[in-house]
């Protein structure tokens, strides 16, 4: 029988392509998984057999919509897990409680969107309860352990949803992250951990920890798989009182941490902190020599102090109430139904009143605003996103003080409205693994992913707990703020003198090249500064040096007003095939012109001129 463990999306497409079929493949993993050590805490709630020929059935319906093509549904028969916070027909949703359990009567907005693509959701996974933990301990369905070591705690609250794709039982899950429930089992446990740009993915048909910071994550054993997966799941949801609509814009005086723009200026923190895990902070060291190696990116040490507080905030302030208001109803009847380390915490809410609240919020928005100014000029954050990996011994006899810890470079992000990708950096001396998270601002998802997938190339692990070794990584998505590239090829290259047209709108230089070999350049009369004028010709043509840069969409129209006749923007030709926006010249502006053409580019032109001046 064919083995489908630690299979990556394409694996699986590339089986139903060869002729493998959804009741083989999935038959046989429901099989294996009803045979798991009862042992394994990572389940709650398995499909069975009479379950999965429901499933089959509802997948055959959409194939038939879809014309029998299975590449009009892009995950098609693919199994997937969610965290059992997510409402999902078929299954009960206990939150981590069984007291608490219900019978949803419709799919979460992303279930629904994820079983429309063809995905087949084979069971709920474990949490802490009411996803209010980052250990994986506070379940009464017993602690998830390790994937590579079971004295270790796995992280959480989402631990099943991390564990099982570690393991390679199912491609990607679905976790919840508030404080970083979908980042800290991700480093834990070898894998890749999106948390997303709040109100990106629709929360409709989640049980709320805090409504205001709550996020649905993705666990998947590759970048490129969890880019795919969150395209599949972004949009704006109308029922949903929390999901956003990307912005068309971002402010030009915003810093460069919440603009559009590659991740180039890494901010790492001045002094991290790793509580005595000497074999954690080795590790972080190594990372760090790495990613000073990766080219096009400058590490910046930084005071985290700021985001030190605001972390402290979540947990140590009034956003404990929030947690509250999710399960008031439920504690009034039921409090002694609850994990006790969780009923503790919940409990703290009666401790602070509407005005602390308020004052907290007031200092919430001081703190992000000296974190904005501290980041004016840092593209993005890199962090250990675990400082240590405690056992699960040692969390049951320190659960409040070993769960903090492990929030350290995670409870802030949410609260500032930041977006995050946890990916794996290689192993401890321990043999455990050792993963950093990428932060920046709201909206730049696709950032991360492009940055966090150079990073695993040139720095690959086995996918997560399994011995499969890691394709290479392509991320394709849509998510950030639309941009523009346009090719310059006169005074706006790097230098020159229009050159702060471009940086003035916080573009960026994409590359340097050249057109195809189908243009000639002119130098223009009688304009200053000085402008060549380039055009596309059928014959003698030759290729033309230009640079590639990006900008907002939003900034492009004001920059095209910047262009004088007979300049213009239309399409041109690179080297490499693609036509782009670029400066192009009208006819009649190069009647007086002179043909500069045999210096390649205008930077030489105008170096010529400079010499014989």
């Amino acid at each position: 029988m064919m083995t489908t463990r630690g299979w990556t999306l394409e694996q699986w497409r590339q089986a139903y392509n060869e002729g493998a079929t959804p009741g083989a493949l999935l038959g046989e993993l429901i099989t294996q998984l009803a045979k798991l050590d009862s042992a394994d805490n990572t389940w709650i709630s398995l499909l069975d057999q009479e379950g999965l020929a429901h499933a089959l059935a509802a997948l055959q319906t959409r194939l038939d919509e879809a014309d029998g093509k299975i590449d009009k549904l892009p995950l098609y028969g693919i199994p997937f897990a969610a965290k059992d916070n997510i409402d999902a027909t078929g299954f009960a949703t206990t939150a981590g409680c069984p007291a608490y359990a219900y019978q949803p009567t419709r799919d979460a907005a992303l279930i629904d969107k994820l079983r429309a693509a063809g995905a087949v959701l084979i069971g709920k996974t474990n949490l802490d309860q009411f996803a209010t933990g980052l250990v994986g301990t506070r379940s009464p369905f017993g602690a998830v352990a390790n994937s590579f070591n079971p004295e270790v705690v796995s992280g959480g609250s989402s631990s099943g949803s991390a564990s099982v794709v570690a393991r390679g039982l199912v491609p990607f899950s679905l976790g919840t992250d508030t404080a970083g429930s979908g980042r800290v089992p991700a480093g834990l446990n070898n894998l890749v951990g999106l948390k997303p740009t709040k109100g990106l993915f629709s929360i409709d048909g989640v049980v709320p920890a805090c409504r205001s910071l709550d996020c649905v994550s993705i666990f998947s054993l590759t970048v490129n798989d969890a880019g795919q997966i969150a395209e599949l799941m972004a949009g704006f949801e109308p029922a949903d009182a929390f999901s956003r609509k990307a912005p068309s814009a971002l402010p030009l005086d915003a810093p460069a941490i919440r603009r559009p723009g590659p991740l180039a200026r890494l901010a790492i923190p001045q002094s991290p902190q790793f509580f005595g895990d000497v074999v954690a902070e080795k590790a972080w060291q190594t990372a760090v020599e790495k990613w000073q190696k990766l080219e096009g990116v400058t590490l910046v040490e930084l005071d985290f102090a700021p985001m030190l507080e605001l972390a402290a905030l979540l947990y140590e302030g009034p956003w404990v109430a929030e947690r509250h208001a999710a399960v008031e109803t439920f504690m009034a009847e039921h409090a002694q139904n609850m994990n006790d380390v969780v009923r503790g915490i919940i409990s703290n809410a009666g401790k602070y009143s509407a005005t602390d609240t308020f004052k907290a919020q007031y200092r919430k928005e001081e703190l992000v605003r000296v974190i904005d100014n501290l980041l004016d000029d840092i593209d993005g954050l890199l962090v250990p996103t675990a400082p240590t990996a405690p056992t699960i011994e040692a969390v049951n006899a320190d659960p409040l003080t070993l769960n903090s810890q492990l929030g350290t470079y995670t409870n802030f992000v949410n609260l500032a409205d930041f977006c995050a990708l946890a990916v794996p950096a290689g192993f401890r001396d321990d043999g455990l693994p050792f993963g950093v998270t990428l932060v920046s601002g709201a909206w730049k998802d696709r950032e991360l992913q492009t940055l966090a997938s150079r990073w695993l190339n040139a720095h690959p692990t086995p996918l997560g707990a399994t011995d499969q070794a890691r394709p290479p990584e392509t991320v394709h998505t849509t998510l950030a703020v639309p941009t523009v590239q346009v090719a310059v090829v006169g005074a706006h290259l790097s230098g020159m003198p229009l050159n702060t047209q471009l940086t003035e709108r916080h573009a960026w230089r994409v590359a340097s090249t050249t057109t195809s070999a189908n243009y000639r350049l002119f130098a223009l009369p009688n304009t200053v500064p000085p402008k060549p004028g380039l055009q596309r010709v059928h014959e003698n043509g030759a290729a033309i040096i230009v640079e590639v840069w990006e900008m907002a969409a939003s900034e492009f129209g004001s920059f095209v007003d910047l262009i004088p006749a007979p300049l213009g923007i239309g399409s041109v030709e690179l080297a490499d095939g693609r036509w782009i926006n670029g400066f192009i010249c009208e006819g009649h502006g190069i009647t007086d012109a002179q043909d500069v053409t045999e210096f390649g580019g205008w930077r030489a032109y105008i170096k010529a001129q400079t010499s014989h001046a």
